[in-house]
């Protein structure tokens, strides 16, 4: 299933579903839900958390409200869901991120597993790759020649360090012997618009955030990072069928 704002709201009435208690029990919620993101405003992530919590405020009938943490990669926003008070009115956004972390940092300040509820899983999304239109090249392969000409010249932005953006990038660069430079963000929007004012040359968005920067021509997108053309970006090539053949890279929510 690739995804949409469409698709993420639909899945709200999923979320409420399996969030239920019996009619003997309290009603639930008894007061507003927080809803974490441990990432900044502008963000796919964000943009996933207010639809699906508005759908969610109009069937609970309490508010939803989305409390944007970002920083270290989801760590900080994470730490904050892990310490609150279990009553469950505090929720967490995960991401591709919550697994990676416990694989790449020594010591989290919480149990990746232990501290938290699995609810349901929402979906995943492909990402663009997507260069600054003063970067000479409109495919991986043009992508990859220059940089093979420039090693340590061409950077590329991320949500920040061992974020799937990050891991996006480190695989572009492992799996072509180039040699990029990883400038870390605390989140994709800062990200992006740094990409837009050319202080770095690419990076990997969703179809969702980077198609109005695309559409008005400060974004090149040149692939896909999926397996197989995305139905939502149907004309790009996937980074696999340009010159990196196994390249399959997703992101995943819940």
């Amino acid at each position: 299933m690739s995804v949409s704002l469409y698709h993420f709201l639909s899945l709200a009435a999923l979320v409420g579903a399996t969030i239920t208690y019996p009619a003997s029990a309290q009603t639930w919620p008894t007061k507003p839900v927080r809803l974490v993101v441990p990432f900044p405003p502008g963000g796919i992530n964000d943009v996933i958390a207010r639809g699906i919590g508005q759908r969610l405020s109009e069937q609970w009938g309490q508010q939803v409200v989305v409390d944007n943490r970002g920083g270290a990669g989801s760590v900080i926003g994470t730490e904050v869901v892990a310490k609150s008070p279990p009553d469950g009115h505090t929720l967490l956004l995960i991401s591709v991120a919550h697994a990676i972390n416990v694989t790449l940092q020594r010591k989290l300040p919480y149990e990746s597993v232990r501290d938290f509820s699995p609810l349901t899983y929402i979906g995943w999304a492909p990402f663009v790759l997507v260069v600054h239109p003063s970067l000479p090249v409109r495919s991986v392969k043009e992508l990859v020649a220059l940089a093979k000409t420039r090693p340590d010249q061409i950077a590329f932005s991320s949500s920040g360090s061992g974020t799937s953006v990050h891991l996006m990038g480190a695989m572009l660069g492992s799996g072509t012997g180039i040699k990029l430079v990883h400038v870390p963000y605390k989140g994709i929007a800062p990200a992006i618009t740094d990409l837009i004012g050319g202080q770095v040359q690419f990076s990997f968005a969703s179809p969702l955030t980077s198609a109005p920067h695309v559409k008005s021509g400060r974004l090149r997108p040149i692939a896909v990072n999926t397996s197989t053309r995305s139905p939502t970006v149907q004309d790009l090539p996937t980074i696999a069928e340009s010159g990196i053949p196994g390249y399959r890279a997703l992101a995943w929510y819940g």
